[in-house]
C-alpha cells in the first residue's frame, strides 16, 4: 500500500496478515495531489498540489525524480498511456492537454481545450 502524507512523503505499508511495516520511499517537500501506478506497476507518477509530477520506481527504491515541473499553469492530474509506460499525459488547469515521454520529459504533443479543467 502506498500513500502521501500533507508534508509530501511517499510512505510505503507492507501488509502480510496481522503484521505491518512501514517505510519512508521519497520525500519531494511539496504535497502530493494524487499517486497513479504505470499499468504494469514499474513505476508510479506523483502529483504535487504546485503541479509538479515526479516519478518513483518501487522496485529500485530510490528517491523521486522530478519529471515535469509546473510551468506557465500547474499540472492538475496525469496518468499513463496505455499499453506500456513510456508516455504520460497531463492536463493544466487552464485546459492544456499534454502527451510526454517519461523517459526525459520531452513534450511530444499538446492541445488547448480553451476551458479551465477542475477535477470532480
Amino acid at each position: 500500500l502506498y500513500f502521501s502524507a500533507q508534508e509530501g512523503i511517499l510512505f510505503f505499508y507492507h501488509i502480510k496478515d496481522l503484521q505491518y511495516e512501514m517505510k519512508i520511499c521519497a520525500d519531494i517537500l511539496q504535497p502530493i495531489s494524487s499517486l497513479i501506478f504505470s499499468p504494469d506497476y514499474t513505476v508510479l507518477l506523483l502529483v504535487t498540489d504546485q503541479g509538479t509530477i515526479y516519478t518513483y520506481k518501487p522496485a529500485h527504491s530510490g528517491e523521486a525524480v522530478k519529471l515535469l515541473d509546473a510551468c506557465s499553469s500547474c499540472f492538475l492530474a496525469a496518468d499513463f498511456l496505455t499499453p506500456g509506460n513510456k508516455y504520460c499525459v497531463s492536463v493544466t488547469i487552464s485546459g492544456e492537454v499534454q502527451v510526454w515521454f517519461l523517459e526525459d520529459g520531452t513534450c511530444l504533443s499538446k492541445l488547448n481545450l480553451d476551458i479551465e479543467v477542475h477535477i470532480i
